[in-house]
């Protein structure tokens, strides 16, 4: 007699076998399905996908990047960013709110180094001197006055969706500029979305700001490269410094090598350090940095080229869960690179 255990045993063989058969089904389902790419352009750069799903999801892909465009673009007329510059009422935007926020805590770590409301100083100087001639420093402590990011703040509560007063400034000349962390936050959000679609293995670049997950079609770790600094516009990034092995993680880098102008034997370059309201003069020439996420990556990386390599490690020492790969000139004219403890096991063997 079969007892009432073995006959419970029994009933369950038939499902454990489908269970196993439909499981051996699914994986070799995922490991054939092909991999997709879509490109176009956004926040004035380009942007590529490359991921691994059944359906095409550029339409989504782009209306996600249209959602980070109304919120952080500063060429949208109709943007929260835009309205608050001009001091217009305009309704609480969760995708303004949350880079804001992210933005003053990168602020704090990086003792000012980033700062959203640097623009009018950018401006000011314009790159290549414009105007033909070096700013005043009267002129540069004027627009100062109106710069720094603890001049604006958020606010918990407002009373009403549609006033202005969840967002306050100490002068309403104060202007937000977010396009030192908006790419990266762009790449956060698609990846957001194609993990959502329960995307396992994918790519995401903007601008050369990149969110990696799984492996590519190749089923090995994604590889990007580090663009060697050069002078010459010409060589258009083709020549590499390095290529970093990236799963699972965003990488940004940020960098003064052509961005830069001469002026009586004085090179210049186009990033203004927001405390002096100067071009930095460090020998910094290139920062990328490796982050859990895009918008981290790309504020730090930014930062960094602000501090310049000796500012830049101290606050690294303070951030184990960031990574840094640094290029720069050193008294001599020759090029070196500096890498943080952990950055070793990320460059391709």
């Amino acid at each position: 007699m079969i007892s009432n255990t073995n006959k419970k045993l029994l009933w369950q063989i038939p499902f454990l076998l489908f269970l196993a058969v439909g499981t051996v089904w699914i994986i070799r389902q995922h490991a054939t399905m092909p991999y997709k790419t879509c490109n176009g352009q956004i926040f004035g750069t380009t942007y590529s996908v490359t991921y691994q799903y059944e359906d095409d999801l550029q339409k989504a892909i782009e209306d996600e990047l249209k959602k980070v465009d109304d919120a952080l673009s500063t060429f949208n007329k109709e943007s929260t960013i835009s309205h608050i510059n001009n001091n217009e009422a305009t309704a609480r935007n969760e995708m303004f709110t949350e880079v804001f926020l992210l933005s003053k805590t990168i602020s704090e770590n990086t003792g000012g180094a980033f700062d959203i409301t640097v623009a009018p100083l950018v401006n000011l100087w314009g790159f290549g001197f414009k105007n033909g001639e070096e700013p005043s420093q009267a002129k540069i402590d004027s627009i100062g006055t109106f710069v720094g990011y603890k001049k604006v703040n958020l606010l918990d509560t407002y009373r009403n969706a549609r006033a202005k007063s969840w967002i306050t400034k100490d002068d309403p000349r104060v202007m937000l500029d977010c396009s030192a962390i908006a790419k990266g936050y762009g790449v956060d959000v698609v990846a957001r979305l194609l993990r959502n679609f329960h995307v396992d293995n994918f790519m995401v670049e903007i601008g050369g700001e990149v969110v990696t997950s799984g492996v590519n079609p190749d089923k090995q770790p994604w590889r990007v490269g580090i663009v060697k600094p050069s002078d010459n516009i010409s060589n258009n990034g083709q020549e590499l410094q390095t290529i970093l092995n990236i799963s699972n993680k965003a990488m940004a880098t940020s960098g003064n090598y052509r961005n830069f102008y001469y002026k009586d034997g004085q090179k210049y370059a186009h990033t203004i350090d927001p405390k002096t309201g100067r071009p930095v003069q460090h020998g910094l020439l290139s920062a990328t940095v490796i982050a859990n996420n895009c918008a981290t990556a790309d504020a730090y990386a930014t930062a960094f080229m602000v501090m310049g390599v000796d500012k830049a490690r101290k606050v690294l020492e303070k951030h184990p869960e960031l990574q840094a790969y640094f290029i720069f000139s050193d008294g001599n004219s020759n090029t070196q690179t500096w890498m943080s403890s952990a950055m070793q096991s990320y460059i391709k063997q």
